[in-house]
């Protein structure tokens, strides 16, 4: 289960192994809506197929929780609240849902990895978890983000 203290020894261990990292404790979160979820989309970013992800900048808006930005990072937690990943912010594009590009929908990682499949499920999620009451819209923005992973739990 997710705990402060699990979070810190994780940030602790980053640290030691990437020298350059500062001392500030970045944001923990992770992807999706329920814990599998998370662990499923886990899975893809510490096997190196997900390298990018998107979110609705209508939630943004709405929790005023500020937009990544390139260079952050990011302690990813699976679906019990473990932190597993660290990730760094490597490129920010905010885009119509509906010019999202197939090379976005690719890097995501999901499925059969193309811009169908992309716009299916985030549609579909946006419909049922969008945390602002507009929820979605075919030209709603999309905060495209794109990123690398620095280390994963068993490095």
């Amino acid at each position: 289960m997710h705990t402060d203290a699990a979070i810190d020894q994780y940030w602790r261990e980053c640290r030691a192994a990437l020298a350059h990292l500062p001392e500030t404790l970045p944001e923990a979160w992770a992807f999706g809506a329920t814990p599998e979820h998370a662990d499923e989309l886990l899975a893809l970013v510490l096997a190196g197929t997900k390298t990018a992800t998107a979110s609705s900048l209508w939630d943004y808006e709405h929790t005023g929780e500020a937009l990544p930005a390139v260079g952050a990072l990011s302690i990813i937690l699976d679906g019990r609240g473990a932190p597993r990943a660290l990730l760094e912010t490597t490129a920010i594009d905010v885009v119509p849902f509906d010019r999202v590009s197939p090379e976005h929908a690719f890097a995501e990682g999901e499925g059969d990895r193309t811009l169908a499949h992309w716009r299916e499920v985030h549609e579909r999620y946006w419909r049922l978890h969008s945390e602002n009451p507009r929820g979605y819209e075919p030209t709603m923005p999309v905060v495209c983000e794109e990123f690398r992973l620095l280390r994963g739990a068993a490095d």
